[in-house]
């Protein structure tokens, strides 16, 4: 797959092809996607700062399972109520770009409320 249309239509076929779509309500998809959330945190869970940037390869290999179940949850609901994830990201990017202007920003961690305005 080379796009997240081809994503989308592939997971719409998986669901109707084994009658899922009866229980790919909204509510059903966010909650399941709060789950593999949940499942992808509980592998970095105790973990350091640095192994977490490290991962041995079997332990990559699962998380990239469950970062494959958040992207597949989050389309699937994107899906079901016709937003355009693509288009959604490109505008938020272009909103946290003037909350968190580069030049007044860079290198902190703070959020825009705890910074004072120029």
């Amino acid at each position: 797959m080379k796009s997240l249309t081809e994503l989308r239509e592939a997971l719409r076929d998986f669901a109707a092809e084994r009658d899922w779509d009866q229980f790919h309500s909204p509510k059903n998809l966010a909650i399941a996607l709060s789950v593999e959330a949940s499942e992808l945190l509980e592998h970095f869970q105790w973990l350091t700062e640095e192994q977490s940037r490290a991962l041995p390869p079997a332990k990559a290999k699962e998380v990239a399972q469950e970062l494959a179940d958040v992207l597949i949850y989050l389309v699937r609901l994107s899906d079901k109520l016709s937003i355009d994830l693509l288009q959604e990201a490109q505008r938020k990017i272009a909103h946290n770009s003037e909350k968190y202007p580069a030049d007044r920003v860079r290198g902190s961690s703070r959020k825009y409320t705890e910074w004072s305005p120029r």
